[in-house]
């Protein structure tokens, strides 16, 4: 009875886990689709150093979340074989939806300063 039990869960967290990878599949593709949208819209705010360096670290904060994102979601592409290799795969597509999630949110604050930054300067 326990191992029914356990291999029902262990299928109920395959199942969270493929929704969840296409979730953050579907985030790094948009993330990545504003970022080329708004690239070149970036180099044409002329501000103090300090708002330039703030936003140059949200920006490559944000990219290097979508990079770690992308490394754990490419990492779970190949076909899993024991009970232990899927708790791996499950725990990198939870870890991969994180970071992407913590991508957009240095994103949103990046794309916050820009707004805030043209709404006082102009």
């Amino acid at each position: 009875m326990l191992k029914n039990h356990l291999r029902r869960d262990l299928n109920w967290l395959k199942s969270q886990a493929r929704k969840d990878r296409r979730i953050t599949v579907g985030l790094l593709a948009g993330l990545l689709g504003a970022w080329v949208h708004q690239a070149p819209a970036a180099g044409e705010v002329s501000s103090s150093p300090l708002l330039l360096a703030i936003s140059a670290a949200l920006a490559v904060g944000s990219g290097a979340a979508w990079l770690v994102a992308t490394y754990l979601v490419s990492r779970t592409l190949r076909a899993r074989r024991e009970p232990a290799e899927e708790l791996r795969w499950i725990s990198r597509i939870s870890r991969g939806k994180e970071w992407a999630f913590c991508s957009l949110s240095a994103y949103v604050a990046w794309h916050l300063l820009q707004f805030v930054t043209a709404l006082l300067l102009g």
